[in-house]
């Protein structure tokens, strides 16, 4: 390594990207972002034959989208290049004087080890569940391990700038820990529940970590530019494999990894005290795979059935009941997404005035788009069963799911009627006691 980043530099200053002053700060995170690309490419291959090995293989069933077994493991490829990245990164910073990125911000002392800790920690809890299927809570209690040592890391944000009262900050105080553990923990499953088709996830992450990068440079925090940059390459060297038809899934260990980081970027690159625009940002930028989980929560109540329960109601597979293939879904929902991070990017650089109607028209268009999809419309429900006296859940493929949602309409507008005959009852109690008033001597 130390032979070869001597000969790239010179590479980079050939083509004219490290020669002038104005470049040298991007090279390297140029560096970090070919290393993370380069040890992912090269490690996809072990990555395949391990989950093989281990019988980490996503076979073709009713739930399930791949025609073909393919392996889940791609997370080990992914972690691999970040470690290896952000080990470049501390090489640099005692080698070649590139800026460190063990250096915290004064306002969020964050303790590198533990956050190494916890990455290690989210990112094994993926990997056993891609082996051997953990139960939805043990699998959850990792994560909120890996964000509780993130959070004990340094990893919170104290307090928040009040936006009614110029000048003052509202304290977090102890909250600020159990809102950073719930902030990691959602960052991490929103990835991992929009993981639906080859290369969705991977790509919205490439997009989100590029934005994010950007934030990054421009807040100067030189860790959260590191973690976001390797990110990116890493995304970029695993959707090689992973884009339509992919010969590997992310997993777990990789849905998990890429959602933690990048809570943990979101984060990193806002002070202690943060505005509530910066805290927005990187909400804007997962604006889809957020809107997808929300969405999925509704239905799923709307429907009577736990939101811990799969369902084919996300965007992914609304796009295909549309009629789009793979690639056309993929695509489109990756020109969603960057939709969202320019958007994002741009109320980054103006002031309160525009960025309030730039969120406002995003949201509407967000909205809009994910009521034509019906994203909130359940597509199971309760059915019971007078042949097995048994209550099932049934999709839009068995009639009786028509017949229950005629059932949810008619008990629907049967709530709505006695609302309407409550108003009236109030409106008409109110006439009398006021005509009473006006009676009276």
């Amino acid at each position: 390594m130390y032979r070869v980043m001597p000969a790239l530099a010179q590479v980079l200053v050939s083509m004219g990207l490290g020669g002038s002053a104005g470049m040298e700060w991007l090279f390297p995170y140029i560096c970090i972002a070919v290393v993370a690309f380069v040890t992912t490419y090269l490690l996809v291959p072990a990555a395949k034959r391990l989950a093989i090995a281990l019988g980490a293989v996503d076979y073709p069933s009713k739930r399930r989208i791949n025609k073909v077994p393919t392996p889940r493991m791609g997370g080990v490829a992914v972690f691999a290049g970040l470690v290896a990245a952000l080990a470049l990164q501390v090489v640099g910073t005692w080698n070649w004087g590139w800026p460190s990125a063990l250096i915290p911000s004064p306002t969020m002392p964050v303790n590198y080890y533990l956050l190494a800790a916890a990455f290690a920690i989210i990112f094994i809890t993926g990997a056993i569940d891609d082996v051997v299927t953990l139960r939805p809570y043990a699998k959850l209690a990792g994560q909120i391990v890996a964000a509780a040592v993130a959070a004990a890391g340094g990893l919170a944000i104290g307090s928040i700038v009040n936006p009614l009262v110029p000048g003052s900050n509202i304290d977090l105080g102890w909250f600020s820990y159990p809102i950073t553990i719930i902030y990691l923990v959602a960052y991490a499953n929103i990835i991992n529940l929009i993981d639906g088709l080859d290369g969705l996830a991977t790509g919205i992450s490439a997009i989100a970590s590029l934005t994010m990068f950007s934030f990054s440079i421009l807040a100067g925090r030189v860790d959260a530019a590191a973690l976001s940059i390797a990110l990116f390459g890493a995304c970029l060297a695993f959707l090689r494999f992973n884009f339509h038809p992919a010969t590997i899934f992310l997993g777990d260990s990789g849905a998990l990894t890429l959602g933690f980081a990048l809570g943990t970027v979101s984060l990193l690159s806002v002070s202690r005290t943060a505005a509530l625009t910066s805290l927005l940002i990187p909400l804007i930028v997962a604006g889809v795979p957020i809107i997808d989980t929300l969405a999925a929560i509704v239905r799923r109540k709307r429907a009577h059935i736990s939101i811990g329960q799969a369902d084919k109601g996300h965007i992914q597979h609304r796009l295909i009941q549309e009629g789009f293939d793979q690639r056309q879904a993929v695509l489109l929902i990756y020109a969603w997404c960057i939709m969202l991070s320019v958007g994002a990017t741009i109320i980054n650089q103006v002031t309160i005035g525009p960025r309030v109607v730039i969120f406002l028209v995003l949201l509407v268009c967000s909205v809009a788009f994910a009521m034509r999809l019906h994203l909130f419309e359940p597509v199971l429900r309760h059915h019971y069963n007078p042949k097995t006296h048994k209550d099932e859940l049934v999709t839009p493929d068995d009639p009786a799911f028509s017949k229950e949602e005629r059932d949810a309409e008619a008990e629907r507008e049967h709530r709505r009627e006695e609302r309407r005959e409550e108003l009236e009852r109030i409106k008409n109690h109110l006439r009398d006691n006021t005509g009473e008033k006006q009676h009276r001597p």
